[in-house]
């Protein structure tokens, strides 16, 4: 019942942050426009930041990385916990690894996939703290 509550004030929550206030008239403020567009990041950096969280937008992808903050596992592995075919886990693994968010080493016949760095770790628990506010 909780989690239903939970819900609801969630969806009331968003509701409100919908709604956008505006200025009343219109009125450029040239030096912060100046700057700020002096200190933007190049055009293909902000494509590249925004094609890395499009990987971060799938339920499965998140939870085989929270799987991966746990142990260094092989795809049998990740499928068994998720209760998912190994198949569809190979598919989000090969996205992940594209994104750099995870990389894979050999171990006789396993393929042993792991984080590629901290900082995988560091975007999650970020998320995590954001949406807990």
């Amino acid at each position: 019942m909780n989690t239903f509550r939970n819900r609801i004030e969630r969806s009331i929550k968003l509701e409100e942050n919908k709604k956008i206030e505006c200025c009343d008239s219109l009125h450029i403020h040239d030096e912060i426009i100046e700057t700020v567009n002096e200190t933007m990041p190049d055009e293909e950096i902000l494509y590249d930041l925004a094609e890395l969280y499009k990987v971060f937008g799938d339920s499965t992808r998140i939870r085989i990385l929270y799987v991966l903050f746990e142990a260094d596992l092989c795809v049998c592995d990740i499928a068994q916990l998720l209760n998912m075919g190994q198949s569809a886990i190979s598919h989000q693994l090969r996205v992940l690894k594209q994104a750099r968010l995870v990389k894979f080493r050999r171990e006789g016949k396993s393929v042993i996939y792991s984080l590629s760095d901290d900082h995988v770790r560091t975007i999650i628990d970020q998320g995590i703290e954001h949406i807990s506010e």
